[in-house]
Formats: structure tokens, C-alpha cells, sequence
């Protein structure tokens, strides 16, 4: 794995610190977490655009994945090969980034995350969307 820092953009960043007021978690790498997976269960990719990795928010791979980090890893390369995109270390990486920074956009505009249990509503439904 190539990913040992992660660097958020000033937008994620700006949109995280509304996920934390919304929902209360303080720690960035979970509501990451939960973005993660949330662009993950989306059917189509990301679009595939220049991320500017300005803001001041940046963790290690460790922090952001805690215990789950080959599964995380696992999830993103099982997107890409059913995506089939190339499984090289760059495209992999590019394609987490995307991932990540969709679902951080994703969660904010969920009206269903007005809280802690919006987090669990996501979760427990059948589509993303719904």
C-alpha cells in the first residue's frame, strides 16, 4: 500500500467541521471512515477531477483506518478491479482519494445527517440514496 498520509482538501475539511457539529463525533478519521464507505456504496465511480490537498487536516494511514485497514484497502482495491481499472499502487491511491472526498460531499448533503443516529439511518438502508 502506497497510502501513508492522507491530506483532505479545504472543502472536506470546511465540510467535516459541519459533520462534527451535525453529529457530534470530534475525531476526523471516523466521519473519513464513514465517508469512505459511503462513495464505495455508490454504483457509479467518482468522477475523476484534480484534488487540491490544501487544508491543515492530514492523518496517517493507521489513524485514518484504526484496525480495519486491510478491509478498508481490500474495499477500495474490489471497487477498482469492479470498476476495471488498473490495480497499480497510483490508481489505487487516486481512486481512495476520490472515493473519500466524494463521500465526505455525500454525508454533508444527506438531510438524513442531522445527527449521530442520521450516521446509523445511512447505514442500516438498502440504497444510498434513500
Amino acid at each position: 500500500m502506497t497510502i501513508e498520509h492522507i491530506r483532505l482538501s479545504q472543502t472536506a475539511r470546511d465540510q467535516l467541521i459541519t459533520l462534527k457539529r451535525r453529529t457530534g463525533i470530534q475525531h476526523w478519521n471516523v466521519l473519513c471512515r464513514w465517508a469512505l464507505c459511503r462513495s464505495l456504496a455508490e454504483p457509479t465511480p467518482p468522477p475523476t477531477i484534480k484534488l487540491v490537498l490544501d487544508s491543515n487536516v492530514e492523518m496517517n494511514w493507521r489513524t485514518f483506518s484504526g484496525d480495519l485497514g486491510d478491509v478498508l484497502w481490500g474495499l477500495v482495491r474490489l471497487r477498482c478491479h469492479n470498476d476495471r481499472l488498473p490495480l497499480d499502487e497510483e490508481t489505487l491511491a487516486l481512486q481512495f482519494r476520490l472515493h473519500l472526498h466524494r463521500g465526505i460531499g455525500y454525508l454533508v448533503g444527506d438531510q438524513r445527517l442531522s445527527d449521530v443516529a442520521g450516521l446509523a439511518t445511512i447505514g442500516l438502508s438498502e440504497s444510498p440514496a434513500a
